[in-house]
């Protein structure tokens, strides 16, 4: 059997060649990032300029003024300002790996010069079914349906459910869960907010999340809300959909038993199980998080997204659903699913998970700091709350606004965070595990502390 032409192009020793230089180059220039600088005063006012037109072009200003230069360097990141900044939420969570990873760059050139830049239902290359086949076998779930965004992925999955439970009109979900932001999951998130204007596309009922300083009574609270809720609505759910840590909900794990109870309650009623992975994913001491709670064995429907870059519905064969309802034009880019090859091997294979891998190692680690933090600054700093890589902390008690105010001050002075949550409203962090170092973390911590420090000064 003759190599195909795209073979002997890809063992090219030009293209192994050009490959070596690249990522030389980008050593090299890595090097001048690293570590935390203001802006460039020459190019404060063109930066001005591009923010104003990054604001008129989408119709409402950037959430921080970040618009990147093209490079980082682990969990640093140069602004085209100059400036550089900690990146400790990672776009909200896909830069697991930091910015200009070497195997990432290696992965997207690679697919580059391979002929289909977007995969999807009528033209693919074969590394899509690698991917999958990864998250099947990983998973322990029959199917895979890749996709384009974490919501997409949880909308396929609500399909997959209405499919199999086809009288179904109704959904359950947790109260304070995010969902996302399409008109149908808008609904499902709850936040009324997010659906101001919107036309109702699904009803949803909420029962309560799990309370961890009352963790006895909330299961027994919340299984009474579920049976009360099927009993009204006999056979009208086509699902429950589950945030097994609460992401925007602000970084609140629950627990086995409360999930078992509530689980085991909707197996007895034929209800499917739809967790919601998209931010967990990889980020506890298992690859998904429904390992990590030990709950395999409920699980029907899974969304993932962020860290595998390329989003995913998995699905095991008692809900496959009917022929056609599961389709679009593209999946991916082809970059995006080279890149996600890797990193879902590295994750499974570099150490991260266990107890004392390195995801619940680094939630120890910033434990143990910020539990300094709090005795430094006594009622103005409190936590951390999480697990693994997914970390938040309340500061001031979580007012709103002074919450909002700490998190730009501490992007102003070089870290980025994010916000989530309400009452309280937290700070929060989606660690770079693969990345970080110790030396990281102590400046990071060091930009906390003075952030704080500042803040309790001027609300004296």
């Amino acid at each position: 059997m003759g190599k195909l032409a795209a073979e002997e192009l890809f063992e090219d020793p030009r293209i192994a060649k050009a490959k070596e230089l690249l990522l030389s180059a980008i050593d090299e220039a890595q090097k001048k990032v690293t570590a935390i600088k203001g802006p460039d005063p020459e190019r404060v006012k063109e930066y001005e300029e591009l923010l104003e037109q990054f604001k008129e072009a989408r119709g409402a200003p950037l959430y921080y003024p970040y618009i990147g230069s093209g490079l980082g360097n682990g969990a640093l990141v140069e602004l085209a300002d100059g400036s550089v900044k900690y990146d400790l939420i990672c776009g909200i969570g896909p830069h697991y790996f930091g910015h200009s990873h070497p195997r990432l760059v290696e992965a997207a050139v690679h697919s580059a010069i391979s002929n289909t830049i977007m995969q999807g239902n009528l033209q693919q290359n074969v590394e899509p079914l690698h991917l999958m086949q990864k998250l099947n076998k990983a998973s322990g779930l029959d199917h895979c349906f890749l996709s384009t965004s974490g919501a997409m992925a949880t909308e396929n999955g609500l399909k997959i459910a209405f499919n199999y439970k086809k009288s179904a009109t109704r959904l359950i979900a947790f109260e304070r869960c995010f969902m996302g932001r399409t008109l149908a999951l808008s609904h499902v998130t709850d936040k009324p907010a997010f659906r101001v204007g919107l036309p109702q596309t699904l009803d949803v009922d909420y029962i309560p999340f799990f309370d961890s300083k009352r963790p006895n009574e909330s299961i027994e609270e919340a299984d009474r809300e579920l049976k009360k809720l099927l009993a009204r609505y006999p056979g009208k759910h086509a699902a429950m959909a589950f945030e097994l840590v609460q992401g925007e909900g602000g970084i609140r794990p629950g627990s086995r038993p409360f999930f078992a109870q509530l689980m085991n309650t909707l197996k007895e009623h034929d209800v499917p199980i739809l967790i919601d992975e998209v931010q967990t994913f990889g980020r506890t001491s298992e690859l998904f998080a429904f390992q990590h709670f030990e709950l395999q064995n409920y699980v029907d429907i899974v969304a993932v997204g962020k860290i595998s870059l390329v989003c995913a519905t998995l699905f095991s064969k008692r809900v496959s659903p009917s022929a056609g309802l599961l389709s679009q034009t593209f999946t991916a880019s082809s970059s995006a699913i080279e890149a996600a090859i890797y990193l879902i091997d590295d994750l499974l294979k570099g150490g991260y998970f266990g107890d004392q891998g390195k995801n619940m190692a680094t939630f120890r680690n910033i434990e143990k700091r910020f539990k300094e933090l709090e005795k430094r600054h006594p009622g103005a700093i409190c936590g951390p709350y999480g697990i693994g890589a997914m970390i938040a902390f309340t500061p001031f008690e979580g007012e709103p606004q002074t919450t909002v105010e700490i998190a730009k001050e501490l992007f102003d002075a070089g870290l980025i965070t994010f916000i989530a949550g309400q009452n309280p409203t937290r700070i929060r962090m989606l660690i770079p595990v693969a990345i970080i170092s110790d030396k990281d973390l102590d400046t990071v911590f060091g930009i906390i502390d003075q952030v704080i420090q500042r803040k309790k000064e001027t609300l004296l």
